[in-house]
């Protein structure tokens, strides 16, 4: 596995599949106020993908799932359950959620991925410290491809 930390926007980088660092998926998509990559993928226009997160129902935490890309130049997006019903991320679900995304893309081909610091922002953690989980779990997973950090910068 290659690993890149990038600076920068997830949404505009080169690559197969981006994560969505994404909730439980209890409350319905269309009463959530939009943040972080969500927020980025809604204001672009983009729907369809929470559209089909809806119909998938609760996730379990750390959970992986893959939807269309809507407009986005993705071939798909997988949303990880990164964050507990009261909003806050943990060691565990960010392991878990890079384990099943790094997964996901693997059984589906491919080759190469983009992840947000899953579970800092709305999920409370500390950047270096969620940066620093990631890097670990990223170990310990098996996938032959390319996978960017993404650390948001405008």
């Amino acid at each position: 596995m290659n690993v890149t930390i990038v600076d920068g926007d997830l949404l505009e980088q080169d690559v197969d599949v981006i994560v969505n660092a994404w909730n439980r998926n209890v409350i319905p998509w269309w009463l959530l106020i939009p943040q972080g990559v969500s927020g980025a993928i809604k204001r672009r226009g983009v729907l369809q993908p929470f559209r089909e997160l809806g119909r998938l129902g609760a996730l379990p935490l750390g959970q992986a799932v893959e939807t269309t890309a809507g407009k986005l130049p993705f071939k798909a997006i997988i949303h990880v359950a990164g964050i507990n019903l009261l909003w806050r991320s943990s060691e565990r679900s960010v392991r878990d959620s890079v384990r099943n995304a790094i997964a996901l893309a693997k059984d589906r081909g491919y080759r190469s991925i983009a992840m947000p610091l899953i579970g800092a922002g709305s999920g409370g953690g500390k950047p270096e410290r969620i940066h620093s989980i990631i890097e670990d779990e990223l170990t310990r997973c098996d996938f032959d491809g390319e996978v960017r950090i993404v650390r948001y910068r405008k």
